[in-house]
């Protein structure tokens, strides 16, 4: 069961996840060099994400994951439950595992549960214009995305523009490049959905 968590900071969430990465690589006994080749992220970048100095995206979480063989909820913190029939992850409000990257702030839910089909995520949009992502997100798997308050615009590389308001939801292919901001005065919060895809099962 979940218990209630202390709010930190965007920051102190960066180090926190930053620490765990470098932990699970150096538990396979692996270089920088050689985890950046089995992750497909670079070495600059993985080292920055190692000692909190970048905040990965979603993309490079799983390809982190893939590459160090681990799950995603053991980048934040928790301890994972194995896989059985009638499992279930209760996540109290406001007690999901915080994680930020430019234009979303993100708290990942059932994050005590391992090899899960999907990972759920509530996030606030706080990015109003494109400008704030350095590309499209684009990873393997399936996502679906529901407005729960504010409106958004889903940008995609395939198909035009698609602007959601609240209570609208959008599935599509992760495959496809694709980045959401939010277009009411206020920032956009949403629930957001995507399969594990070839995160280890």
């Amino acid at each position: 069961m979940s218990t209630p968590r202390t709010n930190t900071t965007p920051e102190q969430s960066a180090t926190d996840l930053g620490r765990r990465v470098k932990q699970a690589r150096l538990a396979l006994d692996l270089t920088l060099e050689i985890a950046s080749r089995l992750c497909g992220v670079s070495r600059s970048a993985l080292s920055k994400i190692e000692n909190g100095l970048m905040s990965p995206t979603f993309d490079v979480l799983q390809k982190i994951v893939r590459g160090l063989q681990i799950d995603l909820a053991e980048l934040f913190g928790s301890t994972s439950v194995p896989s059985a029939s009638g499992r279930r992850a209760l996540t109290r409000k406001e007690a999901g595992q915080r994680h930020a990257y430019r234009g979303y702030q993100m708290e990942v839910l059932a994050t005590e549960l391992a090899h899960k089909a999907m990972l759920p995520f509530r996030i606030r949009i706080t990015a109003h214009t494109l400008d704030a992502f350095d590309d499209w997100g684009r990873h393997e798997g399936e996502e679906f995305l529901y407005v729960i308050s504010g409106s958004v615009c889903l940008y995609s590389e395939l198909y035009a523009p698609t602007h959601l308001n609240a209570g609208d939801s959008m599935y599509f292919d992760s495959r496809t490049g694709h980045a959401a901001i939010s277009t009411s005065d206020e920032d956009a919060e949403v629930l957001w959905m995507a399969t594990g895809g070839d995160v280890p099962q």
